[in-house]
C-alpha cells in the first residue's frame, strides 16, 4: 500500500496570509502590516477583530458600539502622532503603513 496515496499537493503551497495581525504592534515597530485573515484594531481602549482589510468609518464606529455612528467622530492615529478624522463613508485600508489606532468622540450637536 502506497503510504503517499492520500497526499494532497495543495497542502504544500506556501501560505502567505497570516491569521491575525495586531496593527498597533506593526505601527509601533514602523513596519507595514502583512496581509492577514483578521486585523486586530484598537478603538479607544478596546480591541476589535476585523475580518477584512478595508473597512469604512461607519463600520468601525458600529464595531466599537458607537450607535448611531452619525453621533460620533472617528479619528485615526498614525505613527508619529498625526491624527486625522475618518469620514463615515471613508474606506480605511488596514494594511496601510502606520495605522496605529482609532479614537472616537461624541459629535457636538450645534444648537440653533
Amino acid at each position: 500500500m502506497d503510504k503517499h496515496h492520500h497526499h494532497h499537493p495543495e497542502h504544500d503551497k506556501l501560505v502567505i496570509l497570516i491569521e491575525e495581525v495586531d496593527l498597533e504592534t506593526y505601527a509601533k515597530r514602523g513596519e507595514k502590516p502583512p496581509k492577514a485573515h483578521r486585523y486586530r484594531v484598537r478603538i479607544d481602549d478596546a480591541y476589535y477583530v476585523v475580518h477584512k482589510s478595508h473597512i469604512t468609518g461607519h463600520e468601525l464606529l458600529e464595531l466599537a458600539g458607537k450607535i448611531p455612528p452619525t453621533a460620533f467622530i472617528l479619528t485615526q492615529k498614525i505613527r508619529g502622532g498625526a491624527v486625522r478624522t475618518i469620514e463615515l463613508d471613508e474606506v480605511v485600508d488596514l494594511e496601510a503603513h502606520g495605522v496605529e489606532r482609532f479614537n472616537t468622540l461624541p459629535r457636538e450637536v450645534q444648537e440653533g
